[in-house]
């Protein structure tokens, strides 16, 4: 019965987690905020909110950058510390500066909020044993 209630069944495998945690932190910021402002550029640029004041076209490229460039070279493990801190910095605009830190309620930043700290978690760790990364001989 302990056994089964420590999950001693199951491998441990940090590098198996961080990958998961890679693919889909990433693969969802890539296809559910990123992917959608890149195909929409020329709608979105003049109405883009422009939280730092660089104006909104400026805005777009960056939050673009964070959420889909960035987003997939996480994915794939590539410069992941790099690229996890270009959507950690995303996030963090988008909580504290465009829903001021607010966590509940109408206008929550809560998406925001969870995706800052599983970006933060990567900046941390790195991508793994099983990233390119790693394949390209970056101690991990």
């Amino acid at each position: 019965m302990k056994k089964l209630l420590q999950f001693d069944f199951l491998p441990r495998s940090t590098d198996l987690a961080l990958l998961l945690l890679r693919v889909i932190l990433g693969g969802s910021m890539f296809w559910l905020h990123g992917w959608g402002k890149a195909m929409n550029f020329s709608k979105m640029s003049g109405t883009f909110g422009d939280p730092l004041g660089v104006g909104p076209t400026t805005s777009l490229v960056l939050a673009i950058f964070g959420e889909l460039v960035c987003a997939a070279l996480v994915v794939v493990g590539a410069f992941t510390r790099f690229a996890a801190l270009g959507v950690a910095i995303t996030m963090a605009v988008a909580f504290f500066i465009v829903h001021a830190a607010k966590l509940s309620g109408p206008g929550s930043g809560e998406l925001a909020f969870l995706y800052l700290a599983g970006f933060a978690v990567l900046f941390v760790s790195g991508g793994g044993r099983f990233s390119l990364d790693a394949k390209m001989g970056a101690k991990v």
